[in-house]
């Protein structure tokens, strides 16, 4: 197993993949974007039952998707303390006897996500990592706040530090069809982040059909966005294969018109260290190997860290310890 590439080399997307500009609103493009729901769920029941890989490929695969976990915490009761022990997870993700095993001394997730109260401790405790803070803005989770105090919340969060911005769209734009207003909206957002590079959370199980998270997909690419995300990880529906299908296509179909590659974050009730394997074999077959790194990939997540752990204990040891053994913070 090779080596894993520095941290600050790869998470940015901006330091490997030109920016995504964005492009003027194109309705008709938008309006031909259509979802069939049957053999997308087809498609999307078949990744799981595939045999999965074993032994060394197993690991090299969950080495993969630890480097594109955005270790997350986003609780009320959050503290300086929590986050100091999260961000010490951040850069040591696995106890360093069994990186090194692996031969992956180096490894660290893709970026540490807080609220904005909590973006100046993360980037204290992450100094000189390469790990870049990312903070939930625009009145996470539900997005309901006023405008312009959502425009100046990423502006602080830039400010104070975060070099990603995770944004929530109005769900109500898509749900009426007001796809000028969740353009002009996402376009805003985007120019308030200025250098640091924005993911549109979609908050899909709330936008009603597939039909409309591919609509919602590349109107916040054509508005800007760096990536899209499925969930604030808060709805009763958060990241699914069928959704992810419909988001990755949108997201190729995007490319294959501008030459801009977008990234993908799906986020919420991926916990399991074989389901980040089917995502990650998802994105494999749909996108390409292009697409396998943290600067185009990323899991909103926690504790599918303490799983992957678990299974790479395994590996190099050949006995499971128990999940508590792995808290995250």
């Amino acid at each position: 197993m090779q080596t894993a590439t520095p941290a600050a080399q790869t998470h940015l997307p901006q330091t490997t993949e030109p920016r995504n500009p964005g492009l003027p609103l194109d309705l008709d493009w938008v309006m031909r974007a259509t979802a069939n729901r049957s053999a997308i769920e087809r498609r999307a029941a078949q990744l799981p039952t595939r045999r999965s890989v074993k032994k060394d490929h197993q690991a090299a695969w969950l080495a993969r998707a630890i480097s594109c976990i955005d270790l997350t915490t986003l609780a009320g009761d959050d503290t300086e303390g929590r986050v100091r022990r999260l961000c010490a997870k951040a850069r040591q993700p696995v106890r360093a006897d069994l990186l090194k095993a692996l031969g992956l001394p180096d490894l660290t997730v893709g970026a540490v996500c807080v609220y904005h109260d909590m973006i100046a401790p993360a980037a204290r405790f992450l100094d000189g990592s390469g790990i870049p803070v990312a903070a939930v803005s625009t009145g996470f989770p539900a997005g309901l706040s006023p405008f312009h105090l959502r425009v100046a919340e990423i502006g602080e969060s830039v400010a104070a530090g975060a070099a990603e911005i995770d944004i929530v769209i109005s769900r109500r734009h898509v749900l009426t069809g007001n796809w000028q207003a969740l353009y002009d909206e996402m376009r805003a957002f985007r120019e308030a982040c200025g250098p640091a590079h924005v993911k549109a959370i979609l908050a899909t199980g709330e936008l009603g059909t597939l039909q409309n998270v591919a609509r919602a997909s590349l109107v916040a690419m054509m508005a800007g966005a760096d990536f899209i995300k499925t969930s604030t990880g808060k709805e009763s529906v958060n990241a699914t294969l069928p959704v992810s299908l419909v988001m990755i296509r949108a997201i190729r179909d995007y490319h294959e018109a501008t030459g801009f590659r977008i990234g993908y974050k799906p986020a919420g009730g991926i916990s399991k260290a074989k389901d980040a394997i089917t995502y990650l074999a998802l994105i494999r077959e749909e996108l390409g190997r292009d697409w396998l790194s943290p600067h185009l990939f990323r899991f909103g997540a926690s504790s599918l860290l303490g799983d992957i752990e678990r299974q790479l204990e395994h590996h190099v040891t050949g006995a499971y310890s128990a999940s508590w053994r792995h808290a995250m913070a």
